[in-house]
């Protein structure tokens, strides 16, 4: 009898670790074809240089984050969004930005923060949106067409999240493309980019298997340039 119950217990233990192991490989495999698939659906409408980028995209989706990090320096994902904004709408490339970010709680802001950094260079306020309800990079892209009534328009972040924007956007039939900002160095950047990949694989879960909404849509406020 303890022999059988031996071989059983045996048998029980291959068997999890077999299922485990699929269930990791399965995992690992899904990841990486969701990064795949996000990255190579956007890297052919994806620009970094100011007098290669079409110029017949008048707004620019201006991706928020915050301006300061939680040790209290400068972000660097920030002050380089600002800077590819900026440039691009001193080049004439665009005519309009939307800002989109995050107003969780009354100190924190991203939209206005983005907004008094691009009017500190030089962009006219006339000249800028506030996108109170860009929770997720989701809401933002899906926003700019439901609630600011854009179906074609320029995206700005740095590479990796404007890779993940332009995916939302094709699911959403958007006539997009996007700029990427410059990337901060290596070090600097490591804990973001690996988050990045888990981000990526919501998003394809978000779109395709749970068909996951924004949170917020509201009144519609078409912007006509």
């Amino acid at each position: 009898m303890n022999r059988t119950m031996n071989t059983l217990n045996n048998i029980k233990k291959l068997f999890f670790n077999r299922w485990s192991i699929a269930c990791v490989v399965l995992l690992g495999a899904f990841i990486f074809f969701s990064n795949w698939v996000i990255i190579s659906s956007a890297k052919e409408s994806i620009y970094n240089s100011i007098s290669e980028t079409p110029d017949e995209n008048k707004v620019a989706l201006l991706l928020g984050t915050s301006r300061y990090t939680l040790k209290g320096t400068t972000n660097l994902y920030f002050e380089y969004r600002i800077n590819a904004a900026v440039d691009l709408y001193k080049a004439g490339k665009i005519k309009h930005i939307i800002v989109s970010g995050d107003n969780r709680a009354e100190n924190y802001n991203e939209p206005k923060q983005m907004q008094k950094a691009l009017m500190s260079l030089g962009i006219p306020e006339r000249a800028i949106t506030l996108d109170y309800a860009g929770f997720r990079t989701l809401d933002s892209v899906v926003r700019c067409k439901k609630v600011f009534g854009q179906n074609k328009f320029i995206i700005i972040s740095q590479n990796f999240h404007v890779e993940r924007a332009i995916f939302i956007a094709h699911k959403y039939n958007l006539e997009v493309i996007g700029f990427a900002a410059q990337d901060p160095p290596e070090k600097y950047s490591l804990k973001t980019k690996v988050r990045e990949v888990f981000a990526k694989t919501k998003a394809v879960i978000d779109l395709y298997i749970i068909n996951k909404k924004p949170k917020f849509l509201g009144k519609r406020e078409t912007i006509k340039i």
